[in-house]
């Protein structure tokens, strides 16, 4: 493989770990505009939310506004700046978001049901608080379940498959 093609390749992936910190804040603006978006009846935001969703989902935060901000702004002035967990359930999760927000944006704006969009973005506000305020990522916790179930092939993240080289207290 030439050098051209591993530079696309690198281009265009997802980071194998992700900044916790920053995807803790990603997720609370998610939240907020969901709210904003569910107070104001302005269903063009979804469009923004799901692009930012399918960037995270195929770049990482490389061309997410929202995470490039979280990442070289938000974090870097945190105490706890360095946070990192495996990449692949954060990706999950985003696809889940991605998912979730084209349905809701083609419902409402294609579609004009705005009811099938209300409650797709409600759901989408109470699991980005979840992670935002809590720490709690339920993307991420599917994956681990579908790892579990052997849905998820463990050569897709061998440190979710081992919690052990995370948590070395687990092993005892």
């Amino acid at each position: 493989m030439g050098r051209e093609s591993i530079q696309k390749r690198q281009f265009f992936s997802f980071p194998r770990e992700v900044n916790e910190v920053a995807a803790r804040f990603t997720a609370g603006i998610v939240a907020i505009v969901g709210i904003v978006t569910l107070l104001s009846s302005q269903y063009w935001l979804i469009v923004f939310m799901a692009y930012g969703f399918l960037a995270r989902v195929g770049w990482g935060p490389k061309f997410s506004p929202l995470a490039q901000f979280a990442v070289r702004v938000v974090a870097k002035n945190l105490p706890e700046h360095a946070k990192m967990s495996p990449g692949p359930p954060k990706r999950f999760a985003q696809a889940i978001g991605a998912g979730v927000t084209t349905i809701a944006a083609v419902s409402a704006l294609g579609f004009g049901n705005t009811t099938v969009a209300i409650v797709l973005l409600s759901m989408l506000v109470v699991f980005a608080s979840m992670e935002s305020l809590a720490g709690v990522c339920v993307g991420c916790k599917m994956f681990a379940l579908l790892m579990k179930l052997h849905v998820i092939p463990e050569s897709v993240c061998q440190e979710c498959a081992d919690l052990t080289k995370r948590y070395p207290s687990l092993a005892r």
